[in-house]
C-alpha cells in the first residue's frame, strides 16, 4: 500500500479528501494530515509518505514552499496539488518542482483517483528502467548549452560518486573556484541542487548494482559513497517509496517470473 499525506488548511476539505476517497481502490492509505505546508514538511521528514496530496495556499508555510524544501533536501515523493486558484503562475511554480499533477477545487470524482494511478504507473517506469532526468543531464555532458564547469562537475561525480567524502567542497576545490560559485552555476544549468544531484546519482546507482542479486546492502551502500548502512536505506526509500531489501526482492520476483 501507498502511503499518502494530505496537507490542507480547511479541517473539512482535508478530512474530505482523507476519508472520502476511495484510497483502497488505487491500493493507497492516507498515514497522516497536516494544516500547513511546515506541519506537512515535519511530518514528511517522519513517515516517508510515498504520496503526498495537498493544497497549495496555505498560512505559515504555502504548499510551493514545502515541495521546495523537499525537493532541496534531496526528497523525490510525488505530489498532486489540489487549489481552488486556477492561477497558472502556480501551475507553472508546481512544474518547475517536478510536483507530478495540479488539480482544482472542486474535482470531478475519479480524477484524484486517476491522477494517483498515473503517479503508480510513472514510479513503476523509473524503478524498472531507471528512466531519470539526471541520465538526460549526462547525456548532454558535451552540449554547447552547459558551461564548462558544469560539464566538469557532472563528470567528477561520475568518477567519484563511490567516494563517501563526495560534495559540494570537494567538487569546487577540484574546479579551483568558490562552493557558492558552483552551487549557483549547478542549479541554473540543472534546475538541481548539486547535493540533491549527488544523492539521486547513487541511488539510481544502487538500484543499478542491487539487481544483481548476490550483492549484499552493505556492500552496494559503500560502493555508492555511504558509510551509514540505515541512513542509505532511509535515503533509499525517500526516493523509491521501498527498502533497498524490498526492491531487491522485488527483481529476484521478476527474475523467476
Amino acid at each position: 500500500m501507498m502511503k499518502v499525506l494530505v496537507v490542507d488548511d480547511e479541517v473539512f476539505v482535508r478530512r474530505g479528501i482523507a476519508r472520502g476517497v476511495d484510497w483502497a481502490s488505487v491500493g493507497c492509505e492516507v498515514v497522516a494530515e497536516a494544516a500547513n505546508g511546515r506541519e506537512g514538511l515535519d511530518i514528511a521528514r517522519k513517515v516517508y509518505p510515498d504520496l503526498i496530496v495537498s493544497d497549495i495556499r496555505m498560512p505559515v508555510m504555502d504548499g510551493i514552499e514545502m515541495l521546495r524544501a523537499l525537493r532541496e533536501e534531496g526528497v523525490e515523493t510525488p505530489v498532486i496539488f489540489l487549489t481552488a486558484y486556477n492561477d497558472f503562475s502556480y501551475a507553472q511554480e508546481a512544474l518547475k518542482l517536478y510536483a507530478f499533477d495540479y488539480l482544482l477545487k472542486p474535482f470531478e470524482d475519479g480524477e484524484l483517483e486517476e491522477a494517483v494511478r498515473k503517479v503508480q504507473k510513472r514510479l513503476n517506469i523509473i524503478a524498472d528502467e531507471g528512466d531519470e532526468d539526471e541520465a538526460k543531464v549526462l547525456k548532454s555532458l558535451d552540449s554547447d548549452s552547459m558551461g564548462k564547469y558544469v560539464r566538469e562537475t557532472l563528470k567528477y561525480i561520475d568518477r567519484h560518486y563511490g567516494d563517501s567524502e563526495l560534495g559540494v567542497g570537494s567538487v569546487s576545490e577540484f574546479l579551483q573556484i568558490s562552493d557558492g560559485h558552483l552551487s549557483h552555476l549547478f542549479k541554473n544549468e540543472t534546475g538541481y541542487s548539486l547535493k540533491a544531484f549527488i544523492t539521486r546519482y547513487r541511488i539510481r546507482e544502487s538500484m543499478h548494482l542491487l539487481r544483481d542479486c548476490r550483492k549484499k546492502i552493505y556492500e552496494v551502500a559503500e560502493e555508492v559513497g555511504y558509510k551509514d548502512m540505515i541512513y542509505f536505506s532511509r535515503t533509499f526509500k525517500k526516493m523509491t517509496g521501498m527498502t533497498p531489501s524490498e526492491y531487491q526482492n522485488k527483481k529476484m520476483r521478476e527474475r523467476k517470473n
